[in-house]
């Protein structure tokens, strides 16, 4: 089992910026991708960026050039630092991790909100 809590949520006037972060618990296999995904008012969760045990980084159209996706593995945290935020940012972010070669076993945050204001 792996718990996640994510922190950092709250409001921001457009243009300014947030950093969210994750920590990670439980049994976190060496292989593992953690990310971030966000679900607006009335529409599905979405890919926010993604990051491998490798560094690898993944990011959603919307977000590219503005969202920073990092991680610190011997804490076990992911970080999300967003830049230049917009009124379409606002949603609750939800932290991820995908356990495991093939990634098999995904875990969820209960989400943290993050409201863009004008």
């Amino acid at each position: 089992q792996v718990q996640l809590v994510e922190s950092g949520g709250g409001l921001v006037q457009a243009g300014g910026s947030l950093r969210l972060s994750c920590v990670a618990s439980g049994t976190i296999f060496a292989i593992n991708r953690m990310g971030w995904y966000r679900q607006a008012p009335g529409k599905q969760r979405e890919l926010v960026a993604t990051i491998d045990n490798n560094n690898f980084r993944t990011y959603g159209d919307s977000v590219k050039g503005r969202f920073t996706i990092s991680r610190d593995n011997a804490e076990n945290t992911v970080y999300l630092h967003m830049n230049s935020l917009n009124l379409e940012d606002t949603g609750v972010y939800f932290c991820s991790l995908a356990n495991g070669g093939g990634y098999g076993r995904q875990y969820w945050g209960e989400g943290t909100l993050v409201t863009v204001s004008s």
